[in-house]
């Protein structure tokens, strides 16, 4: 038998969507003008030009806003809309006709779908090229918050291949007490150490007071300069990791950048993998969010509309708890991201399994 929408169904879909475009325009225009209260010290520095603040900053602080919170949005939606329903009887009306609880969420997980699929292409392709005028008018006007030097750092360049920097400084683009290591079966063959390494342009350095050591067996081979030119399969952008990198990287360049980053042996790559994870966390959150809003909304109770509203809003913070204190165990290394960017999903399925058995039908 082929399914098709009925009125109901668009008539609902309708709603949901446009009121959930409302509810995502209203907190948003809040939000900024919050932020522009919290930033107006910056804003009005003569340097800071108006273009700017509208263009870079503000056009892609939107959507990059809207998109981050969309499933909670959905559920502050689901929640208003539902519970405007049931106050006014339509949603007894619906369930007396003959028409079941399983078949009333039908539109609701269309409507759900939309989102989230929306909201996936915006975050996996087109909010990250976005974000980095964002992140540069931040990092330029408000507070810079790139990584500019690193030290005692070790990373491994291609299979036993591991250089050291002791210092880095990326103003500069000079690093200081380089060395170059090579290995064979977990033997040292070859040592190259410096007092200061030059980055000049891709995977081109430039080594100053060099010495190479060459092992075969029991002897030393030793060479020296001043000044020797060579290519290391390396950029500063490899071990310079600022926190807001993740945010400008499409979903497939964050997974091609971990999967490179665990071959090199660097460790602090958590925020990526989480950035990754709730990527596609967040698919299944509006699903989960829009199941317990309409099972917690549609039966008519005595507290009214209000009520409902009142409960949706306790469980939207405890979703953004849930899913700060999850990130935080993910950073600090007690579970894995994939663990953590799953877990506030996870629990709330059970409180959306539960709540759909006890909804009206």
């Amino acid at each position: 038998m082929k399914f098709k929408l009925k009125i109901l169904d668009w008539y609902i879909i309708r709603k949901f969507l446009g009121t959930y475009i409302f509810a995502i325009t209203l907190i948003l225009t809040i939000s900024v003008v919050f932020d522009i209260n919290e930033k107006i010290d910056s804003f009005l520095k003569p340097e800071v030009p108006l273009k700017d603040i509208i263009v870079d900053y503000y056009l892609n602080f939107i959507p990059y806003y809207g998109n981050l919170f969309s499933p909670l949005f959905t559920f502050i939606a689901v929640i208003f809309f539902t519970s405007k329903l049931a106050d006014n009887t339509e949603v007894i009306a619906m369930l007396a006709s003959g028409m079941s609880f399983r078949r009333l969420m039908v539109p609701y997980i269309i409507s759900a779908a939309i989102i989230s699929l929306s909201s996936f292409i915006l975050a996996s392709y087109v909010i990250p090229p976005s974000n980095e005028k964002r992140i540069e008018f931040q990092n330029k006007y408000i507070r810079n918050k790139k990584i500019e030097s690193v030290r005692n750092f070790q990373i491994e360049i291609e299979p036993g291949v591991i250089a050291y920097f002791d210092r880095y400084d990326d103003r500069s683009g000079m690093g200081y007490r380089f060395s170059l290591d090579h290995f064979n079966d977990k033997q040292l063959i070859s040592r190259l150490s410096a007092n200061s390494i030059k980055y000049d342009s891709l995977y081109h350095w430039t080594l100053r007071d060099y010495i190479i050591r060459d092992f075969d067996g029991m002897h030393e081979y030793i060479t020296q300069g001043n000044s020797k030119d060579t290519t290391l399969a390396i950029i500063p952008a490899d071990f310079l990791i600022s926190p807001t990198d993740c945010e400008l990287m499409t979903t497939p360049q964050l997974a091609t950048y971990i999967e490179r980053q665990k071959v090199r042996g660097i460790g602090n790559i958590q925020t990526f993998q989480i950035e990754y994870h709730k990527r596609y966390a967040a698919i299944m959150a509006s699903f989960i969010l829009t199941i317990i809003g309409v099972s917690l909304s549609s039966r008519k109770i005595k507290g009214g509309m209000g009520l409902n509203i009142m409960f949706g809003i306790l469980l939207s913070v405890s979703y953004i708890l849930f899913t700060t204190i999850s990130s935080t165990f993910a950073i600090s290394g007690q579970v894995s991201p994939f663990v953590a960017s799953w877990i506030p999903n996870i629990l709330f399925s059970v409180i959306a399994i539960f709540l759909y058995r006890k909804a009206p039908r």
